[in-house]
C-alpha cells in the first residue's frame, strides 16, 4: 500500500507541476500537449534514469537468465494481467473479450503452471490490452491534455486517473509486502528486458525522441480505443483511372484505349486492321465475275481473302444476287 501510495503521489505532484507551469509554454507547441516544457523536463529525468539504472539492470537480467525462463517470467506476468483485461471488458460490456479473457486466465493458471506456459494463444484465445483509461474513453470521456509522469512515462489527464482505478485490478497488490515488492521488481525489470529492442530502435530512428513517444504513445491509445469499434475499414480512394465511371474495364485497371478496339476499325483479335485492295467491296463483285487477272497476280495471298469470305456465306445466309450490270 505504501508504493502505491506514493505512486499515487508522486502523479498528483506532477500535474500539479504541469498545471502551473502551462503559462510557459511554448507558441509552438501543440494543442495536444500544453504542458511541453515541463513534460520534456520530466521525460529527460526518466530517460536519464532508464539508461543509467533500468538498461543496466534489464541487460545483466537477459545476460544471466536463460531465454525459456524468461519467457516464462513473462508468461507469468501477462497471466496475471488477463484479471484487469476481464474486469475492463466486462465494464465495457465486451461479453466476448471478456469471456475469453476468463478462459485464458482458467486455462494458463491450471495447464500452464500459474500461467509459466501460455497455453491459451496458441489454443486461439487472443490476447487483450486493456485499462481502465480505455474503459473511460469507451464511454466519451476524452483523454485531455499529454502528460509525462515520473518513472511511469508517457500518459494522459484520462489515463493517469485510470491508472488509479487499476491498482484495485492488480492481484499483487493483494499479496503481502514481503512477496509483492520481490515481484514488483521482478516484474519490472522483466517487462524492461522485453523492451531493449525497442529502445535501440527509437535511438536510431528518433530525432527528437520526446516527440516520437508522444506521437507513438497517443496513436496507440486511439487505436485501442476504436480497434473494437471500428473494425477493418475500406481503404481511401486516391482517384485512380480505373476507379472512375466510363475510363476502367471490368477489373477496375484504367483502360488504354487500343486502335484496334475502336468502331469497326479492328478485327477480331483487337489489332488494327490496315485494309487489303483485296477485301474492298470493289474487289468481291470482280472476283465473282470472273475478273481473276489481279487475284492471280497476289498469288497465295488471295486464298486468305477468299478463305474469310467462304466462312462468312456459311455463317449468315447469302443476301439475294443483285442484278448484274450491264
Amino acid at each position: 500500500m505504501n508504493k502505491k501510495q506514493a505512486a499515487l503521489t508522486m502523479a498528483a505532484a506532477s500535474l500539479t507541476i504541469l498545471v502551473t507551469s502551462g503559462c510557459a509554454t511554448g507558441p509552438n507547441r501543440k494543442p495536444e500537449d500544453p504542458f511541453e516544457p515541463a513534460n520534456r523536463a520530466i521525460f529527460k529525468f526518466n530517460d536519464v534514469l532508464d539508461t543509467t539504472v533500468a538498461q543496466p539492470i534489464a541487460k545483466g537480467y537477459q545476460k544471466v537468465t536463460p531465454q525459456p525462463l524468461r519467457q516464462a517470467i513473462t508468461n507469468f506476468f501477462s497471466n496475471l494481467g488477463d484479471v484487469s483485461n476481464f474486469a475492463n471488458d466486462l465494464l465495457q460490456l465486451k461479453i466476448t473479450d471478456a469471456t475469453e479473457d476468463l478462459m485464458r486466465l482458467a486455462m494458463n493458471t491450471t495447464f500452464g503452471i500459474g500461467g509459466l506456459i501460455d497455453f491459451a494463444t496458441p489454443a486461439g484465445l487472443p490476447k487483450h490490452h486493456q485499462d481502465f483509461g480505455l474503459t473511460l474513453g469507451r464511454y466519451g470521456v476524452p483523454a485531455g491534455p499529454y502528460l509525462v509522469l515520473p518513472l511511469f512515462g508517457p500518459s494522459s489527464v484520462r489515463d493517469g486517473i485510470g491508472m488509479g482505478v487499476d491498482v484495485k485490478f492488480n492481484v499483487l497488490n493483494y499479496i503481502e509486502p514481503a512477496v509483492r515488492n520481490p515481484l514488483y521488481v521482478a516484474q519490472f525489470v522483466s517487462a524492461r528486458a522485453d523492451l531493449l529492442g525497442a529502445t535501440d530502435l527509437l535511438s536510431q530512428a528518433a530525432l527528437d525522441k520526446y516527440s516520437f513517444v508522444r506521437d507513438a504513445y497517443r496513436q496507440q491509445r486511439e487505436s485501442l480505443l476504436r480497434g473494437s469499434q471500428s473494425g477493418n475499414q475500406a481503404l481511401p480512394n486516391y482517384g485512380d483511372p480505373g476507379q472512375s465511371g466510363s475510363s476502367g474495364n471490368s477489373n477496375g485497371l484504367p483502360n488504354y484505349e487500343d486502335p484496334g478496339d475502336t468502331g469497326g476499325a479492328g478485327d477480331n483479335n483487337g489489332l488494327p486492321n490496315y485494309e487489303d485492295p483485296g477485301e474492298s467491296s470493289a474487289a468481291a463483285p470482280a472476283a465473282a465475275s470472273g475478273a481473276a487477272a489481279p487475284l492471280a497476280a497476289s498469288g497465295a495471298a488471295a486464298q486468305a481473302p477468299a478463305a474469310a469470305s467462304t466462312a462468312n456465306a456459311i455463317e449468315k445466309p447469302a443476301a439475294p444476287a443483285p442484278a448484274s450490270a450491264p
